[in-house]
């Protein structure tokens, strides 16, 4: 097992990352958790950490308060459930890929195909250890989101399923590169990415865009790419995103319903209760999602209300409107050794304070420090822990100067204060 007090990496099962309750492990997992895996997994958790669990923006799973003992003795026990992506590089897939009735390809299979690419080439030893791939099947619920150092995403060109390859962000941010066939892509992603390992460990797809522009990445895959169509990439851009709270159609006449962990996480105890009462209710299985969620799979229509009663009664998210949802904290002080704020306690407050200004979207990023690990992009207001208090970000990410800088005690008036004035409902405190 690798050093345990590792930084600056992804916390992968073989490298946790020292925090302020232990060492922290993530894990990606791949495809459908039965509920009885799942049940396991929490009760590893359980055994070998604090019992916290956690769902990352991205959708992937964090355990909490292992020890440089117990930490081996899970990752062995995640291991042999047979849920996880082995530490690597990072694949991501929709959380409905393979399941989604109105998806153009199926995004699970190109993610193996990549997967099973990537495992042929010595990569992941030679690009930074934070590259990922993103891998949009084009249906429902995609991937739009989340950043990557390269996305592709399937659409249909002239009648024929294709995957529009871009690089360097979200769909939005991320530059269009052009067009592959569904049977190259996995070629393009490596081809891809050793254009990032040529340029040294510590670069990612937007040092080489801010270097070259996309002419590098264009030539490493010229003899890959279909003939450009610049009217659909623009069209990629302008598709409405489903949030993945809320029950979803299933390609086999099944339904799911994701429902959300309040600011990311739950304790496994909860999480027990919640399994059960999915089980109780049909479900077959789950998936972690994007914006720190789980997808419960399986059900007839007829029990979808009962489960998300039981859900709301458990703490989770189930509407999607929830102000919860819109208030993005890290795990803070004293939990994690770099913060200077208890951003997870304070949190529940902020919802509340500014609830009836977070359902229409405004959101906030609550973070103990500049890393803003809870959300790498920007936020309407972000709230950044310093040493001289919490410093406050106007439309920006924890890394850009604030507007001001206030105590702990004054946080949620001023909060409270500069949401109304963003959303044009200034309240008086």
């Amino acid at each position: 097992m690798n050093a345990p007090f590792r930084r600056g990496a992804c916390p992968g099962l073989s490298a946790p990352m020292q925090t302020g309750d232990g060492l922290l492990v993530r894990l990606l997992p791949l495809g459908t958790i039965s509920l009885a895996a799942f049940t396991a997994l929490c009760a590893a958790a359980r055994a070998h950490g604090n019992g916290v669990v956690e769902v990352t923006v991205r959708g992937s799973i964090q355990v909490r308060g292992l020890s440089p003992a117990s930490a081996p003795r899970f990752a062995a026990a995640v291991a042999a459930l047979g849920i996880a992506a082995t530490d690597g590089i990072a694949v991501h897939a929709g959380p409905l890929a393979g399941l989604d009735p109105t998806e153009i390809l199926d995004a699970e299979k190109l993610a193996a195909d990549v997967r099973r690419a990537l495992a042929g080439h010595a990569l992941a030893g030679k690009i930074a250890p934070k590259i990922s791939v993103a891998v949009d099947g084009g249906g429902a619920l995609g991937l739009d989101g989340l950043s990557a150092d390269v996305r592709l995403r399937a659409e249909r060109k002239n009648g024929r399923a294709v995957l529009a390859l871009s690089v360097g962000g979200d769909s939005a941010g991320a530059e269009h590169i052009g067009f592959v066939a569904p049977e190259d892509a996995a070629a393009a992603v490596v081809s891809l990415l050793e254009v990032m390992a040529r340029r040294g460990r510590e670069v990612r797809a937007r040092d080489v865009l801010a270097a070259d522009g996309t002419y590098r990445f264009k030539s490493a895959i010229g003899e890959l790419l279909l003939d450009g169509d610049p009217e659909l990439d623009s069209r990629l851009r302008e598709k409405a995103p489903k949030s993945v709270i809320g029950r979803h159609r299933l390609r086999d006449g099944a339904f799911g319903c994701g429902v959300g962990l309040a600011f990311g996480h739950a304790d496994a105890t909860s999480l027990w209760k919640l399994v059960e009462a999915a089980a109780a209710s049909g479900a077959t299985g789950l998936r972690a999602a994007p914006d720190r969620a789980l997808i419960f799979l399986g059900f007839p229509p007829a029990t979808l209300s009962a489960f998300a009663t039981d859900a709301e009664q458990f703490g989770f998210i189930v509407r999607a409107d929830d102000p919860r949802r819109f208030v993005l904290a890290c795990a803070g002080a004293p939990i994690c050794a770099s913060a200077h704020i208890a951003a997870r306690a304070l949190a529940p407050r902020i919802a509340t304070d500014c609830a009836h200004m977070l359902s229409g979207g405004f959101n906030i990023h609550v973070t103990g420090c500049a890393k803003g690990c809870a959300c790498p992009g920007r936020a309407a207001l972000t709230v950044v822990g310093t040493a001289e208090g919490c410093g406050l970000v106007a439309d920006g990410t924890a890394r850009d100067a604030p507007f001001a800088t206030v105590q702990t005690d004054e946080l949620p008036a001023a909060i409270a204060r500069f949401a109304g004035e963003m959303t044009g409902e200034a309240r008086h405190v």
